[in-house]
């Protein structure tokens, strides 16, 4: 068995130990844990590696084995294959299965542009596909006793290619389910590669052709090697084993024992009260010898933020995952002996401890201990074992561990508690630039989410560790519940904003004077919001677009799923029908309350959609803007993500510290920026608001 080569794993980060500030592409080439698994014996984890090849403008992913106990490096055993993507750019969950025996991992892989079952064997001997179909592989379960492959596809790849090259050939037919305001053919990465696309059932989800093949499920007899049909009975035996328990219509999140029929459930509770969700989870679990649910009434267990559970192996016990957020989303694990009642602690981090960047992913278990991904806001991902007993945790394997040295000595994350006017509670990672003259440091904010290893913010475009470093202060700030009517949770993201930027300012931390706010998403929502009914920024960098006449046009095609999601969460119909609130919400109808310069970097698929206040802007010297072609909601490609953490950091750098870099590439980009700062004073405030 060969041992793991550490070197190659860590070639893109070894630099970073040498270097005195934490630089863009530091940040994007963290290696990336997922799914970490143990082994029915409990003696060996597998897991996934992803890390970024500026370069080649990709992802290497591989899968590993490690001893559970540590007592020697983990194994590079296969090739992941592609890092397959949901329509927005998010990475999908890697799933791995063991063999009963534990001689093999099974896992979904595309190589060679098919997307078939994988089997490795757990000690690095061999890899080979088993699956050989037509159609990319959607989902696959392994029979109880590790003999049967159980498998679904959907359309065969030559059957998707053909409808493609139909609708080519014939001409684009535009109904409710084309996305209008990109283009049309092969825009999009879809099972990684670049697809035709059609909008799905949610929201602006995007599918590829033909979009409406149901499951078709089959199976392979891992012994004799033969594929077959499995009858209409038989797959929906396997969607009911694949699929949530339809025994619990109100559960949010259920967790099967796999050794019998236990069930642990979460279920939301509580008022809404103008939220989206309810605002309180109730755990629950229920035993073999009773279909009645059994509640967890223990302190740890009742008014807590519980975003995962899962059975601890050979017991009764129940482990349960808290995300604080009132810790700024801090992360604790329990367990729940759901026959005697008792729920004792077992880790606690400030950051993330679970199975990857997903704050409600979970860590592989067996009986004795748990192997889980640990990452804060200072300390890149790394593999962490957690004694079930006696609570000790040791680091398995730290791939990232010459960025944490580096993150270490240039930059002290604190955690940030703060209250807004009206008495909320936020918190964020506040990222406190040095100043060497004692002078107050500009600041840039941004809104969303920042659990564990933050980077770059929710979508990570904004390197926090990299402006820091470079002499501004980054303040990453946790968004407050969503609420379903649209000014109060904007409002909320300003009062948050506003009250951070008075209690560092007062602390003598930040010149008020010089605040810069950026956001993906709902957080370029709130970004505009803030720029829109505030004078608090002196720049603004967003990635998504905002509530527009554009975007209620390409995407009113829709019909009624669009219609009835723009009335819910932003209490809107046309612009004829609700001309009061649109000109509330929308950035076209505010221009003139805009004097924040705005940098807006938008993927392909959305830009569109925005151009009826980017392009105004622009022509007013307000703004500047840049598509990234071939990219989703979330960018991903590599080049593309680099690209927009520099110039972001060049746009700051420049607005708030009026420094230029020489590079003459960036010529073009100063002389576009120098034009927009000699706009006049009475089109753009002659100073932020500033309070402290």
């Amino acid at each position: 068995m060969k041992t793991l080569p550490i070197i190659v794993l860590m070639s893109g980060l070894s630099y970073v130990a040498h270097a005195q500030t934490v630089e863009p592409r530091d940040l994007l080439e963290v290696a990336d844990f997922n799914g970490p698994v143990v082994s029915p014996n409990g003696k060996l984890v597998a897991f996934r590696i992803e890390q970024a090849s500026v370069e080649r403008n990709t992802y290497d992913a591989f899968w590993y084995v490690q001893d559970v106990d540590g007592v020697s490096l983990p194994h590079r055993i296969a090739d992941g294959g592609v890092v397959l993507r949901d329509s927005a750019g998010i990475p999908l969950p890697a799933t791995v299965v063991w063999s009963p025996d534990g001689r093999w991992i099974y896992y979904r892989a595309m190589v060679d542009g098919k997307i078939d079952v994988w089997r490795a064997a757990a000690n690095g001997s061999g890899v080979e596909p088993m699956t050989h179909d037509t159609a990319d592989v959607r989902d696959f379960v392994l029979g109880k006793g590790g003999c049967v492959l159980r498998y679904s596809v959907g359309a065969a790849r030559e059957e998707v290619r053909s409808a493609e090259r139909a609708e080519y050939d014939q001409g684009i037919h535009i109904d409710a389910f084309v996305p209008i305001g990109q283009p049309l053919f092969r825009s999009g990465f879809v099972g990684g590669r670049m697809a035709t696309q059609h909008y799905g059932k949610v929201w602006f989800d995007r599918v590829p052709l033909p979009a409406d093949v149901p499951d078709h499920w089959k199976a392979v007899d891992l012994q004799k090697r033969v594929t077959r049909d499995l009858d209409a009975a038989e797959a929906r035996d396997v969607g009911e084993e694949s699929n949530a328990d339809k025994r619990y219509p109100e559960a949010w999140l259920l967790s099967r024992s796999p050794a019998d029929d236990r069930v642990a459930i979460l279920t939301r509770t509580g008022k809404r009260n103008g939220l989206r969700d309810k605002p309180d989870v109730k755990l629950s679990a229920t035993l073999p010898e009773g279909p009645q649910e059994i509640v967890c009434k223990a302190a740890a267990c009742t008014g807590k933020a519980i975003t995962s559970i899962q059975w601890r192996p050979h017991s009764d016990e129940v482990l349960f995952t808290v995300t604080d957020p009132s810790a700024g989303l801090a992360q604790s694990i329990y367990r729940w002996n759901v026959r005697a009642g008792a729920v004792l602690p077992v880790a606690h981090s400030p950051g993330l401890l679970n199975g990857g960047r997903d704050p409600s992913s979970k860590c592989g278990a067996s009986h004795a201990a748990m192997v889980c991904v640990s990452a804060t806001a200072s300390q890149p991902p790394r593999l962490e074992r957690i004694d079930l007993e006696t609570e000790a945790q040791r680091v398995l394997f730290e791939p990232n561990a010459a960025l944490a040295r580096a993150m270490a000595k240039s930059s002290s994350v604190r955690l940030l508690r703060w209250k807004g006017a009206r008495g909320q509670l936020f918190t964020g990672r506040f990222y406190p630039a040095k100043s060497g003259s004692g002078a107050r440091l500009p600041l840039f904010v941004n809104y969303y989410r920042c659990a564990g290893f933050v980077r770059g913010g929710f979508g990570d475009e904004w390197p926090f560790a990299s402006l820091a470093a470079h002499g501004i202060s980054a303040l990453c700030i946790n968004a407050a519940p969503y609420r379903l009517d649209p000014v109060d949770r904007y409002n909320e993201g300003l009062a948050a904003a506003e009250s951070a930027v008075t209690l560092l300012s007062a602390n003598g931390e930040v010149d008020c004077a010089k605040v810069g706010m950026g956001g993906l998403s709902f957080g370029s929502e709130v970004t505009m919001w803030v720029a829109m009914k505030s004078r608090l920024l002196a720049a603004a960098s967003v990635s998504s677009v905002s509530m527009s006449p554009n975007y209620y046009l390409l995407g009113s095609i829709k019909g009624d799923p669009f219609a009835s999601g723009l009335k819910k969460f932003w209490g809107l119909g046309s612009p004829e029908k609700t001309p009061s609130q649109w000109h509330v919400l929308s950035p076209a109808y505010n221009l003139d309350r805009i004097s924040a310069p705005i940098l807006f970097q938008m993927p392909e698929q959305e830009y569109m959609q925005a151009t009826d206040y980017v392009i105004p802007m622009i022509r007013k010297s307000m703004a500047d803007l840049y598509v990234f072609p071939n990219e989703p909601h979330q960018k991903f490609q590599p080049k593309h993500k680099l690209a927009a953490y520099t110039r972001n950091m060049d746009w700051f750098r420049f607005w708030l510290q009026g420094y230029e870099d020489d590079d003459p590439s960036k010529a073009d980009q100063y002389a576009r920026w120098r034009a927009l700062r000699r706009r006049p004073t009475s089109a753009r405030s002659s100073a932020p608001d500033c309070k402290g």
